[in-house]
This record gives C-alpha cells, structure tokens and sequence, in this order.
C-alpha cells in the first residue's frame, strides 16, 4: 500500500519533470514515455525569458526575513505560554487557534488602504511583515506544543544558579528547543516561498516579485508552450524539495516531539 501510495505521489513529478524536457510536438505525441531528445535548453530559455533568477532571489529575501521574525516572534510566544504563568494565557491560545484558522482575504482591502497609506507597498519589507503576521500564530502553538512537553529540570537548576528568565529562554530553552525550532523555520519556509495571493496584490514592480509571482506572469505570456511552463516550474519548486530532502529527519523530528505527530 505505501509503494502504491509512493507511486500516486511521485507520478505528477514524473510527467511535469519529462514535459520540462520535451519539445511542444513531442509531448503532444507522447505526453507520458521519456523524451527521445532530452531538451536541457528548455530550462535555460525558462530561466531567461522568465526572470527566474531575479524571482529566485527576491523570494530568498523575502523568506529569509519572513523565518527570522516568525522565529523570533513564535519562540518569545510559545515560552511565555509554556513556562511563564501569563494572566488569561488560555484565551491567548485560543486567540492564536482562531487567528490562525482565519483566511487572509478578509483583510485584504484594509491591510492594502494602510499599507500603502505607510509606504509599505509594493516594498520587500511590507510583504514581510504580512508574512511573519500570518504565520507567526501557527507557528507560536507548533513551537508552544513541543516546550510543553519538554522536561524543566534544567530551566530550574538554572534558576536556582541565579540565571534570570531571559538567561533562563536564550541559553537552556532555545538549544535545547532547536528542533522544535527548525520545524518552525522549515514550515514558515514552505508557506512563504509558495504564498501566491499577498505576494501579487501588495507587489506591483517585476524587479520585486517572488518566484511564485514571477512563474504566474510567465504562465501567462506562454499560455500553449506547456514544456516552458513545465520547466519553469521545476526550477521553482527544486529548492524547496532540495530543503525537504535534507532536512526531512529533523522536521519529523520536530512534528512528533511536539506532540502533532498523534502520540
């Protein structure tokens, strides 16, 4: 059952990686068998023609900010709510359940008059902060659900050292919170760098558009020619699968000692 489950999964990823490198008559005559000429220009016609690189590289800012501030932001959170006696820290959970589990686009219109009213539009950094505003909820309860089942032993001998709560939060809780942490990264990593709808209506210019932003324009100036689509989109998604791939252990790691794993 699961080498047929594996099959399903990786069939899409087979037919969009062989369409990447056939030509158009080609995959209209044999859109499922491997390419009799494999194509390798394919990727570098999507690349240029694209702008992927420059999409690439503005989504690598916007990620790289977004995992910063989420971290920052769910790590301060999810201590005070584990380990720190918060008045009315039960409604705070429930306030960040529901926050999380409200769709975005009920705030477009408002988030769109103030962000532009504050220059924030059309800029890197007010996509930014909407990302690390969106994902922070998700984030704080993930990382909340693994301290919580974390011992305090040491946290206590610390105490008793004479470390202070801070000291307490960055020396012991932090290491030993590290894979709770990266699952935190590697989530907020993957919805960022696929996040499609905040991207295209708070940025306009092309020189800052993400990848996903980039691959859509594209998509539309090549509507027939479905073998640079195709491989347009393998460019897109080869880094986040890479990321996966390399990191997977510790995200399952870190989903199961957080207590989502069903356990």
């Amino acid at each position: 059952m699961l080498v047929a489950l594996g099959l399903v999964s990786l069939a899409p990823l087979y037919l969009f990686l062989t369409s990447s490198l056939k030509s158009q008559s080609e995959l209209a005559e044999n859109p499922v068998g491997l390419p009799r000429q494999w194509l390798w220009a394919n990727f570098v016609e999507a690349w240029t023609t694209g702008r992927i690189g420059i999409g690439l590289l503005n989504s690598a800012v916007i990620v790289a900010g977004t995992v910063v501030l989420v971290c920052l932001v769910a790590s301060c959170g999810a201590y005070a709510l584990a380990r720190i006696d918060v008045p009315g820290g039960g409604w705070v959970v429930v306030y960040l359940l529901v926050a999380s589990s409200l769709p975005i686009q009920l705030f477009l219109v408002p988030l769109f008059y103030l962000w532009a009213r504050m220059q924030l539009y059309d800029t890197h950094l007010g996509l930014i902060l909407i990302h690390a505003a969106v994902f922070s909820p998700f984030a704080t309860l993930l990382l909340r659900s693994f301290l919580v089942n974390m011992p305090p032993d040491y946290e206590n001998a610390a105490r008793l050292d004479g470390a202070n709560e801070f000291t307490v939060f960055l020396k012991v809780v932090m290491p030993m919170a590290w894979p709770g942490l990266l699952t935190v990264a590697l989530t907020t990593t993957l919805q960022s760098y696929n996040e499609f709808l905040l991207a295209v209506t708070f940025i306009q210019s092309d020189e800052y558009l993400p990848v996903s932003s980039a691959l859509f324009n594209f998509r539309q100036g090549f509507t027939q020619d479905y073998t640079m689509i195709a491989a347009a989109g393998v460019i897109m998604a080869a880094p986040m699968l890479l990321a996966f791939l390399l990191l997977q252990r510790r995200f399952i790691e870190g989903i199961t000692s957080s207590g989502l794993g069903g356990t």
